[in-house]
């Protein structure tokens, strides 16, 4: 692509490094995801149903904060904000896996 004005023609540095944090959040996060559930049952011997229950719990929180979160966004008006929150949350709570000892440890990181 031909450099015009800003980082490349037509877009900004801003959704270049949004673009890019948000990919890189995905990965890291089916990598760990993906792996997860073997974790759970192989080395912390907690069962299939519950499991299911962890995710499914993890699945429905994340669903109603994504309504949540945008709702309270538009009012606020600081889209930005809860953009970098919820990307450093994301960020900072996943390597507290490799120190998860209990279901109980599994569930609340997974959850929150």
């Amino acid at each position: 692509m031909e450099e015009k004005g800003g980082f490349l023609q037509g877009l900004s540095l801003n959704v270049v490094a949004l673009g890019l944090t948000s990919f890189f959040t995905d990965v890291s996060s089916e990598m760990i995801f993906a792996l997860l559930p073997f974790f759970m049952v192989e080395g912390l011997q907690i069962k299939m149903a519950v499991v299911g229950l962890i995710e499914g719990a993890a699945e429905s929180v994340a669903s109603v904060l994504k309504v949540f979160s945008g709702w309270l966004s538009d009012k606020v008006g600081k889209r930005k904000t809860f953009a970098v929150a919820g990307y450093s949350l994301s960020a900072f709570l996943k390597p507290l896996f490799a120190f998860a000892t209990s279901v109980l440890h599994v569930f609340s990181i997974r959850v929150f």
